[in-house]
This record gives C-alpha cells, structure tokens and sequence, in this order.
C-alpha cells in the first residue's frame, strides 16, 4: 500500500496535560482504551505489519486494520476499517495516524483520518462526530483519571449514507 496516494480528510489536534508515553499507552491499551472509547478495547501489535483490532465492549472485533509505521511514542500509523460487510470494498481502506509531540508542560496529539479516494461529507460526518468525543474522553481520563462521559446518538447521517450505498450497518 501506498500511503502517499492517501489525503486528509479529518485532522484533530487536542493538548494533554500528560506525558508523551503516557498518551501512547492510553492509545494502545486495551485497558486503557476501554475506559474513554467508549467500552471498545485497542489491540495493537506495535511493529510495521502488526494487527490491530478494536474489540465491541461484546468482545466482537468492530475494527481491524494493520500498524504501517510505529515510532513509540511519537507517531502511530494503522488502517482502520470497521467491519461492516461491503464497507472497505466501496469506500476503501482508512488510514489514521495518531502523532504525539511535547509542547511545553503539555502533549500535542494530532490524529489524522486520511482515504485514498473522495470520501462524501454524509459518510465522513461519523468520525466527525465521534473522534472530537473520543479524544476529549481520552484528555480528561489523562488530566483527572476520569473519563468524560459524552452520551451520542448514532450518526444517522453517516448511517443513511451508507445505507443508500447498499453498506448494512448494525
């Protein structure tokens, strides 16, 4: 896979009150993941070709992809699919890429959702609802050991998208 064929098509950076290896463990820890992504378990085999697997808070794998460049803890590159029958092979692979910098006291965390093809606003509107959620429940289990509970509705924009795509959803 060629990852320059693939453009940005959502960018999030958030500050942290942490430590860079601290935001790499809350990224890849199943632990630590199931406390602020909302039940879901990270399962990464941090080398270039490792597995990586987004466990439902069922146990079932709501995620899978491969890690494509890891640099603990500064920069973590994997595909992401959701599993969804017929997702991957109408929309293509996505790309993300979580990059951690020190800044000053803080951590800047980028994250960085990128396709190899134009991707509609309708199907895009999902993780633009959600990663901005993700990553504040992420911020504030770092800051104060909690996780900030956001309660969401399913992003029915995405969802129809992907419906008149012939794309079921659970």
């Amino acid at each position: 896979m060629n990852i320059d064929n693939f453009k940005p098509a959502i960018v999030y950076t958030i500050y942290i009150g942490s430590t860079p290896e601290k935001v790499w463990q809350a990224l890849t820890s199943a632990e630590f993941s199931r406390k602020y992504f909302s039940g879901f378990a990270v399962e990464a085999e941090l080398k270039v070709g490792g597995a990586f697997v987004a466990r439902a808070p069922d146990g079932s794998v709501h995620i899978s992809g491969e890690v494509i460049e890891c640099d603990p803890p500064k920069k973590l590159t994997l595909t992401w699919n959701v599993n969804w029958p017929g997702l991957v092979e109408k929309l293509g692979v996505t790309l993300g890429t979580y990059e951690i910098e020190q800044a000053g006291d803080a951590v800047r965390l980028t994250l960085t959702q990128a396709h190899d093809r134009p991707i509609d606003d309708d199907i895009l509107s999902g993780g633009r609802q959600g990663w901005p959620a993700i990553l504040s429940s992420l911020k504030s289990l770092l800051e104060t050991g909690e996780p900030l509970v956001i309660k969401m509705e399913p992003p029915q924009r995405m969802l129809a998208a992907l419906k008149k795509m012939g794309i079921a959803t659970p």
